[in-house]
């Protein structure tokens, strides 16, 4: 079984930073591209970040471009999401997801095979 725990939430002010964390526990051999997303109650989960499998590459939603940033561990099979001048739309729970293709790439919740169980963010005004 896949189990990917996220950690890392809370309450914060606008402006401020929180990082995020996303830990993968079972016997995990291959490296897959890992994402975030987030979603708000009476909204469609959204995209938000998303990492290649050797971390090469990134890719961001534009409402996150400039501000968050996603990075991850390999030896430690951990993926962060740094999260600065955080605005009270920020505010939702952030899901961190594996990928179907080793090699493919995640901006959709289609591309997401596994999912955490989420962690909420506040970002109070």
């Amino acid at each position: 079984q896949v189990q990917l725990v996220e950690s890392g939430g809370g309450l914060v002010q606008a402006g401020g930073s929180l990082r995020l964390s996303c830990a993968a526990s079972g016997r995990t051999f291959s490296t897959y591209p890992m994402g975030w997303f987030r979603q708000t109650p009476g909204k469609e989960r959204e995209f938000v970040a998303s990492i290649s499998r050797s971390g090469d590459s990134t890719y961001y939603a534009d409402s996150v471009k400039g501000r968050f940033t996603i990075s991850r561990d390999n030896v430690a099979n951990t993926v962060y999401l740094q999260m600065n001048s955080l605005k009270p739309e920020d505010t939702a729970v952030y899901y961190c997801a594996r990928g179907t293709n080793r090699y493919g790439v995640i901006t959709s919740n289609s591309d997401a095979a596994y999912w955490g169980q989420g962690t909420q963010v506040t970002v109070s005004s």
